[in-house]
């Protein structure tokens, strides 16, 4: 029964922090389904890594504030519907809410009819942007989970390698402790510049940042 009512204290803080947390309140202000929206906007702002007429891929795209937010850059005046220079395609597992002008593929990528899919939508084009808020569900085992956090972040940078264009960015999010070396390591390798960021909207006590690889390098033999 202990562990029951300090749940329900713990779930009862967690609602009253959320229910006052600025990013929350601005975005049911500005019309985003989740807070996470200013994280993708702060990196963007600061790196300037989506343009209008590019091609974005959003992996792990549910409930679609990413989605919304390259919806609105791609978008003359940043309108949240109408007209769209460009192309945003969204993946995720789970459901999606449609957003207009968002090609929606529920699916695992690592799936070889959603992968074509993909691919049929892509058309022959390369993506400018691809960026993931993939994140795994966690088991509170650090062994455990950083194993699942990697192959998520592996999986996300295969998919760039593939999918990208040479000058492209790729967004991922990633979490501090066992295995965060390892990852930036990784990103070092494939990538030319090498971003860690945390942006304002990342929770102080959350140990999620994102890690940035701009620009691929050569492959091995290439």
């Amino acid at each position: 029964m202990k562990v029951k009512t300090k749940s329900k204290k713990v779930n009862k803080s967690w609602l009253n922090d959320h229910v006052r947390d600025p990013y929350v309140q601005l975005a049911q202000k500005e019309g985003y389904r989740a807070r996470a929206a200013y994280k993708l906007k702060e990196i963007d702002e600061q790196l300037g890594l989506i343009k209008p007429g590019d091609v974005v891929v959003d992996l792990g795209s549910a409930p679609g504030a990413w989605s919304q937010y390259v919806r609105r850059k791609l978008s003359p005046g940043g309108a949240a519907v109408g007209a769209l220079d460009g192309t945003i395609l969204a993946l995720d597992i789970l459901p999606m809410e449609p957003i207009e002008g968002v090609t929606f593929l529920q699916g695992d990528f690592r799936e070889p009819e959603v992968a074509a899919r993909l691919q049929q939508a892509l058309a022959g084009r390369k993506a400018a942007a691809v960026v993931s808020d993939m994140a795994p569900n966690l088991s509170g085992i650090p062994a455990s989970d950083s194993a699942r956090i990697a192959d998520l972040v592996e999986l996300a940078v295969d998919f760039a390698e593939s999918h990208m264009k040479p000058d492209g960015a790729l967004v991922c999010k990633v979490f501090h402790g066992s295995g965060y070396s390892q990852l930036v390591k990784l990103f070092k390798e494939r990538f030319r510049v090498v971003k860690p960021l945390k942006p304002k909207a990342s929770r102080d006590k959350s140990s999620e940042t994102f890690l940035v690889g701009i620009g691929l390098k050569a492959p091995k033999g290439g």
